[in-house]
């Protein structure tokens, strides 16, 4: 683990470690968890690591025999507008 040297007014630090004995923890915990939180996965790769889990295991189909389009049905320009 490694450590961090921070430079703060004293007046911001007595107040956080206030605010941190109010929840009954320490000022390096703090800045600890909001690190964590800072440089961990962005939204958007969550979003689509959820998205591709639903996906795999939704029971959604198109029905038995499916359904297939023909070259026409898909590049059918006057449905796009």
């Amino acid at each position: 683990m490694a450590n961090l040297t921070v430079t703060l007014a004293d007046d911001v630090l007595r107040r956080a470690r206030l605010r941190a004995l109010e929840r009954g923890t320490s000022v390096n915990a703090l800045v600890g968890d909001y690190l964590e939180r800072f440089a961990g996965p962005d939204p958007a790769s969550e979003a689509l690591a959820a998205f591709l889990d639903l996906a795999e295991t939704t029971a959604s189909s198109s029905g038995e025999g499916g359904r297939s389009w023909t070259r026409d049905e898909l590049y059918d320009r006057r449905v796009l507008r």
